[in-house]
C-alpha cells in the first residue's frame, strides 16, 4: 500500500498498477474537509447518483479541467463465442464514453 502528497491510499494490485477506490476518495474528503465519514461518504454518494442518473438520461457531464462523460450509442455486431465459436448476434446498446480535458491529458 502506497500513500499519495495527500495522504490518500492507493491499494497496488497484483500486477502492481495502483488503483484508487471509492473509499480512498471519501477518506480524502473527510482529511481535507474535516467533516464526519458519514457525512464525506452521503456526499460522494450522492455525487456519484447524480452523475449515474444524467448518464441514464442520456445528458453530457462536463467538469472542467477533468473531462467529459457522454453516452453513445453503440451499434449491432456479431461476436463469436470462444468455446464453440458459433458467431452470437450482439444487440445495439448504448456505452458511456470518457474524454479527458487539457489538464488531464497532459499529465506526466
Amino acid at each position: 500500500m502506497w500513500l499519495t502528497d495527500a495522504g490518500t491510499k492507493i491499494v497496488p494490485r497484483l500486477d502492481q498498477e495502483a488503483v484508487l477506490i471509492k473509499l480512498d476518495i471519501i477518506n480524502e474528503v473527510v482529511n481535507r474537509t474535516g467533516i464526519t465519514k458519514t457525512k464525506a461518504e452521503m456526499a460522494v454518494e450522492t455525487v456519484f447518483e447524480s452523475m449515474k442518473k444524467a448518464l441514464e438520461s442520456g445528458d453530457r457531464i462536463e467538469l472542467r479541467g477533468f473531462g467529459v462523460f457522454n453516452v453513445k450509442p453503440r451499434k449491432t455486431g456479431i461476436g463469436r463465442n470462444p468455446r464453440t465459436g458459433a458467431e452470437v448476434s450482439i444487440p445495439p446498446g448504448k456505452a458511456v464514453r470518457f474524454k479527458p480535458g487539457k489538464e488531464l491529458q497532459t499529465l506526466q
